[in-house]
């Protein structure tokens, strides 16, 4: 089993809902165990255009090597409509391999450490927010690099009723995503 790190975000649709329903699919794969999940966040973009993005950030446990990983999350993406129509396009949903063990690659269709975590406020502070001793291979501890990116506007968004979080699901149902059906 691998500790992997992923981060989350969208900007189009209902952004909330979607981050939700991605970590309740991912959570449903066999192949992976969420171990925790932040809290969700909203920023302005960065190097883009459009509405502000929710993002969020989830530690797993998985048996997948990372190329495999790589696959479910972009099935993943593509279930809930995810378009590239050009870099840094709005979307319905982003998964990024933050990290994955001590691993660090370096191929042409992936970088782990993600190139660009280290630089932006909505992956370090939810990063930090679930492991504040959290060290990031070849950069070093993660709380560290928050000086420099204290100018990025980032806020913990509440949930919309405190009283929801710890209710069980009705009937024991496990929630699922919506309104597409079950994950890939």
């Amino acid at each position: 089993m691998t500790v992997a790190w992923l981060g989350i975000g969208a900007n189009l649709g209902d952004a909330r809902q979607t981050l939700k329903d991605a970590v309740v699919c991912l959570a449903q794969q066999h192949s992976l165990t969420v171990l925790a999940k932040s809290s969700v966040y909203r920023t302005a973009p960065i190097d883009a255009d459009g509405d502000d993005y929710f993002n969020c950030v989830v530690k797993l446990d998985t048996r997948l090597d990372v190329r495999d990983l790589l696959a479910l999350c972009q099935r993943v993406e593509h279930h809930f409509g995810r378009e590239r129509p050009f870099r840094n396009a709005p979307r319905t949903l982003d998964i990024d391999i933050l990290l994955f063990g001590d691993a660090m690659i370096d191929t042409p269709d992936l970088i782990v450490p993600h190139p660009r975590m280290t630089m932006r406020a909505f992956v370090l502070v939810p990063a930090v927010e679930i492991e504040p001793g959290l060290v990031i291979p070849g950069y070093g501890p993660a709380n560290a690099l928050l000086p420099a990116v204290a100018d990025q506007r980032i806020e913990k968004v509440k949930p919309p009723c405190q009283c929801f979080g710890a209710a069980p699901a009705i009937d024991g149902a496990p929630d699922t995503p919506t309104p597409d059906g079950p994950c890939p």
